[in-house]
């Protein structure tokens, strides 16, 4: 067996190939309970239920936003809330064209033997909760490993391990009918220069997919989540279009063309920066077997986080400004995002977060 032939074969195809439609993304609103908290505590919002399901609900209400939406990516909380009138998040979605999705690990823990690196937990019990993701119709899943930049990290160790796990849950999803999308996250963190960090994710991609392979994964139903290739966040930055040459090179040495799309996270750029680097890659005159788009989380929701303040009176505003940025997103993979976004409060900040975790 060259890969998985289950029973949702063509189904992980087709919405692994949507969910990369160009013009199109995903919105990240997968924050657990803590990180939401601290995303809320920022304009003084009380980390409870009923703040949170509304913040979601301003969210995957907004006019005329899901249009340039393809996926979201839930929590589990999420999965199962509803609008203020008795609709669910999960139909409200479908409706408006977007398949959800649901983040499925269970966070980070420190790796034994190594410097402060880590492996991502939740691989007990998986199939069981992707089994019942699937049933209140989540269609795709979301594992973000975790890897720094150091004078001697990644270590092997660390980049073994992390890509076997990312491959057991790709495969474990696929059995159980939902798109996994691989995260190998490289973190920012550091004072090392575009090289350096070109060379780690080729590294890391190349183990990924190795190891992909190894466990017979369906490669047309998986989405790539990566970095993009970037000075550290304590070396100067670069143009756009040095990090769009060094990225797509990285990509191209290393992900089969087998893979419909790649998902960039932001990696704690500024909303508008990570738009400008994703328009900059997709005007590139070269072979891109793969449609290269977004999965934003904090690069698509601080300037709408900051109009809302969690007042009613803000709804409007916020949903403006969130309107904005998917728009600006969704015209950067076409490579025609023209850099006339009209910019919220907090749109051009960095959102980098030292050893981020969520």
């Amino acid at each position: 067996m060259s890969c998985f032939k289950g029973k949702y074969h063509d189904e992980l195809i087709a919405n692994a190939a949507y969910i990369g439609t160009p013009g199109k993304g995903i919105l990240a609103a997968d924050e657990s309970t803590g990180t939401i908290g601290k995303r809320l505590a920022s304009i003084n919002v009380e980390n409870v239920e009923s703040n949170r399901r509304a913040y979601r609900e301003l969210l995957f209400c907004a006019p005329g936003v899901l249009q340039f939406l393809s996926g979201v990516i839930l929590f589990e909380e999420t999965l199962y809330q509803k609008t203020t009138d008795g609709k669910l998040f999960v139909d409200i979605l479908k409706g408006g064209g977007v398949l959800p999705g649901i983040k499925v690990d269970k966070g980070i823990v420190e790796l034994p033997g190594t410097n402060g690196e880590t492996s991502t937990l939740g691989l007990d019990g998986l199939a069981e909760r992707c089994q019942k993701y699937y049933e209140a119709g989540a269609r795709f899943a979301k594992w973000r490993a975790v890897l720094k930049i150091g004078p001697t990290e990644p270590s092997q160790l660390a980049i073994s391990e992390n890509a076997n796990g990312l491959a057991r849950y790709a495969i474990i999803c696929q059995e159980n009918g939902l798109v996994p999308i691989v995260e190998p996250e490289i973190l920012v963190d550091g004072s090392h220069d575009i090289n350096r960090c070109a060379d780690v994710t080729e590294r890391v991609l190349a183990a990924c997919y190795k190891a992909l392979n190894d466990n017979h994964v369906l490669l047309e139903g998986t989405l790539l989540k990566p970095n993009m290739v970037t000075p550290g966040s304590d070396s100067a930055k670069v143009k756009p279009e040095v990090v769009a040459e060094y990225t797509v090179r990285a990509l191209q040495r290393t992900v089969p063309p087998a893979v419909p799309a790649i998902v960039f996270l932001s990696g704690g750029q500024s909303e508008e920066e990570a738009t400008i680097n994703l328009n900059a890659m997709n005007k590139l005159k070269c072979k891109t077997p793969w449609s290269l788009t977004f999965s934003f989380g904090r690069a698509l929701q601080q300037s709408t986080l900051k109009a809302w303040a969690g007042k009613e009176e803000n709804v409007k505003p916020a949903q403006a400004a969130l309107h904005v940025r998917c728009k600006a997103n969704s015209e950067a993979t076409l490579g025609s995002y023209k850099g006339d976004a009209t910019l919220g409060e907090g749109a051009a900040e960095s959102l980098h977060v030292k050893d981020y975790k969520y």
